[in-house]
């Protein structure tokens, strides 16, 4: 029976961030810290002709411009080493880096970046995928063969990286069917959106860089500036402050590479800050996709095979897109059973801004289309929608399509709680009687993402713990709560005595980042770890003090004590004083690294996620109500059955859920990024839509308990998945009040309307022998 883990306990961070004290990135600053702005690149493909910084280096208050010619000449990139710091001799995409200028002030700076003088010559822009496909299209690479890359892939042209999974005989399992769909399928750009922009300070003090900035992967950020700048990681300290909101876009490098190139040529701390529309144009948003599938059923609505093909947009440069490639096809074959399967994704270079991890990267634009695939292929069986996932969901115990087994799937549990809270035959109460009503239903398996993770755990002499990591607290409370709880329960302390140092490169030991619902999980393990070391050595030293044996010994309540004689007890501060002087400081490391996913290796190529990793098991539902005059959709009920393996802070968990929901409902109705000729048309919060409080649905969560043995106390993942299956439920709902498909993201009201205006369906790809 625990004490602490399972139960709301606060977060440490909540204090400063409701009254206004958390420092942010872009509130951090120091006396005489210059202001910094970057001239960026106004046309989507071209060659720089000139480019003249003379005249805008004489301007009052500018210290410094620097620009390619002042870093080496090199190429950056977490999997793909694809980026050149600033546009050397080409731009790719409208809003690259061309140069950068430090200044006193913020109004000096801009006005320096429009002194510059530069001219391009204009390329062919290919700003979509098809075109960037097509047959003799102009290379946007042309050294692509060129470039490093931290594992093997298959790349070509322009295609930045390929992924397939191959199992079985596709060909002659569909020619056997009873029935083979079809459909195709797209979805747009999303933004993250977070309220606080990429932001960095930068200064260059006893031969290194120091950079304070909201980086949700610290340790990837340092790397990547010492590539761009040719020096050893030891040379580069990334201090992590208060992270404004990430979602994925504050995982990689961006503004902190020209604040330390600036600093070192000012002498001087060196502050930038993206504008909103910087962000907008910029900051790697989720990318846009098409997706054709195929699927081979029998009469009883059995899955016999599948295949798929899917183009997702990198961008003009390679971010996380890329190591994520193998994911569609995961998705596609890792909830219901498929046999046999083909599936291949492209990962294709288009002269527009890079694409690069939201929350569950790859992952909601694959469900979609698969869950909307699903209810085509029940309409043509004049099957039920849900019975026709209850009949292939996978079942504990068994192979998904890379051969990785389930041991631990409970999607029968799922299913079961959502019609307990939301029966499938069952109406929510509304207020429109003309309104269309609909519902949908899906299921996924989602992962909890590996890499590695360390904390270091020491009794300070006041009997508090202390807990140093390098892991960032991006706000789902999982270092704020989640770890301070773990560690508390281990040492018989409340959380309150638990604190967590700020994630800090030169402090904290290796972290794989705050990506992919991992923090906890993995950092939860190292200080477990840790953890156990540390109650070691505190029953060493006790036990002379109590002229006991340390197996007899217990923590509680801040004391080591006999057990079951509470009478008999010290506290740990006078532990932890007189280790000082007999033992040593108190204090151990823990370390903690996933193990590999056991699959069919010979069906994977160009993978770099094989499998899932810490399974978790995820079934939604959604009800909606179309208005068939304004084609606005109104959401009357959404209901979430997660697996979380074991929920550390039921709160902190539903909070998640609840905001992963919001996401996926803004993902499904309302954003989209749109990109016109390579200009990005959405600058400000205004015109790029995102959902409110007023949009947010009425959620119904049921936790689901199904403990992870390697997990800390049981817990899985838990902070991203509940985004993934939002859009695809949310389509299936809509799709069902208006009787008609729904092909493309986002459903806005004029595209509710003109499928509601359409005489018949477009022609059906179903086929029946």
């Amino acid at each position: 029976m625990t004490r602490v883990v399972g139960t709301n306990a606060r977060r440490a961070d909540g204090d400063d961030k409701v009254r206004g004290a958390a420092v942010y990135g872009m509130d951090y600053g120091q006396t005489g810290t210059l202001q910094a702005k970057l001239l960026r690149s106004p046309v989507p493909a071209g060659r720089i002709r000139r480019l003249d910084t003379a005249r805008a280096a004489a301007l009052p208050g500018v210290r410094a411009i620097i620009t390619a010619a002042d870093v080496p000449d090199t190429t950056s990139g977490w999997i793909l080493k694809d980026q050149p710091m600033f546009a050397r001799e080409e731009v790719r995409y409208i809003g690259e880096p061309i140069a950068a200028v430090a200044a006193d002030t913020l109004a000096q700076a801009e006005a320096a970046v429009a002194a510059i003088e530069l001219e391009i010559d204009p390329l062919e822009a290919l700003t979509d995928m098809d075109a960037a496909l097509a047959e003799g299209a102009r290379l946007i690479h042309p050294a692509w063969e060129s470039y490093q890359m931290l594992a093997p892939g298959p790349r070509s042209g322009n295609v930045a990286w390929e992924s397939t999974l191959d199992r079985g005989d596709v060909d002659a399992a569909f020619a056997a069917a009873h029935l083979v769909v079809e459909d195709e399928f797209s979805t747009q750009r999303q933004h993250q959106s977070p309220i606080e922009p990429h932001a960095a300070v930068g200064r260059f003090e006893g031969g290194r860089y120091v950079v304070h900035s909201p980086a949700q992967f610290p340790f990837l950020v340092r790397d990547r500036l010492a590539e761009w700048l040719g020096i050893a990681p030891s040379k580069v300290r990334v201090v992590v402050t208060t992270i404004g909101g990430g979602f994925g876009g504050k995982i990689d490098a961006m503004l902190e590479p020209f604040v330390c190139v600036l600093a070192r040529r000012t002498g001087r701390a060196v502050r930038l800050v993206n504008t909103r529309a910087e962000e907008l144009q910029t900051a790697g948003p989720r990318e846009n996709a098409k997706i054709r599938i195929r699927t081979a059923v029998s009469a009883n609505g059995e899955i016999l095979a599948q295949e798929a093909d899917t183009i997702a947009d990198n961008g003009a440069y390679s971010g996380e897109i890329v190591a994520c490639a193998a994911v569609p096809g995961l998705v596609f074959g890792g909830t219901y059973r498929v046999p046999v399967a083909r599936y291949r994704t492209r990962v294709v270079y288009t002269n527009t801004a890079p694409t690069a991890a939201f929350r569950g990267v790859n992952g909601p634009y694959a469900m979609f289309a698969l869950e909307q695939h699903l209810d085509h292929i029940a309409a043509k069986l004049g099957m039920d929608r849900r019975e026709l996932r209850l009949r292939n969901v996978v079942k504990a115990g068994e192979a998904i399509a890379n051969g990785q087994v389930l041991d631990d799937a409970v999607f029968e549990e799922g299913f079961a709680k959502v019609e307990q809270i939301a029966p499938w035959a069952a109406q929510a109460p509304s207020g429109n009687p003309r309104g269309l009503r609909g519902k949908g239903i899906g299921a996924v398996t989602w992962l909890t993402n590996p890499g590695p993770g360390g904390a270091t755990v020491k009794i300070n002499e006041d009997g508090t713990a202390g807990v140093i990591c390098a892991g960032a607290e991006i706000g789902t409370g999982a270092v704020a709560a989640g770890l301070r709880q773990i560690v508390a329960e281990e040492l018989g302390l409340t959380p309150d005595d638990v604190i967590i140092l700020a994630a800090d490169t030169d402090a904290g030991t290796y972290d794989g980042g705050a990506q992919g619902s991992r923090t906890l999980f993995s950092l939860g393990n190292a200080a477990v770890q840790a953890s156990a070391q540390v109650r070691e050595q505190l029953l060493e030293v006790a036990a002379n003090l109590l002229e006991a044996n340390p197996a007899d010994l217990e923590l509680a309540d801040g004391h080591v004590q006999v057990t079951g004689s509470p009478g008999a007890k010290v506290p740990l501060a006078a532990v932890a004083q007189t280790a000082l002087y007999t033992a040593g400081p108190i204090s151990a490391t823990g370390r903690h690294i996933t193990p590999p996913v056991q699959f069919d290796s010979g069906c994977l190529t160009g993978a770099l996620f094989t499998g899932f990793a810490t399974p978790t098991y995820h079934v939604h539902s959604a009800e909606v109500e179309v208005d068939p005059d304004t084609g606005k959709v109104t959401i009357l009920r959404y209901v979430v059955a997660q697996d979380v393996g074991r929920a550390i802070n039921p709160q902190q968990v539903e909070g998640q859920i609840h905001g992963g929901v919001l996401q996926g409902v803004g993902y499904a109705l309302y954003e989209d990024l749109r990109v016109a000729d390579g200009v990005t048309v959405d600058h400000s919060l205004e015109n790029y839509r995102l959902p409110t409080a007023f949009e947010a649905p009425p959620i119904d969560i049921a936790l689901l308990d199904n403990p992870w043995p390697d997990g800390p106390y049981g817990a899985k993942g838990a902070g991203e998945p509940s985004l993934i299956p939002v859009a695809a439920v949310i389509a299936s709902a809509v799709s069902d009040a208006i009787g008609k498909p729904i092909r493309s993201l986002p459903i806005t009201p004029f595209d509710v309307l003109a499928a509601l205006r359409e005489e018949s369906e477009s022609p059906a790809k179903g086929t029946t022998r």
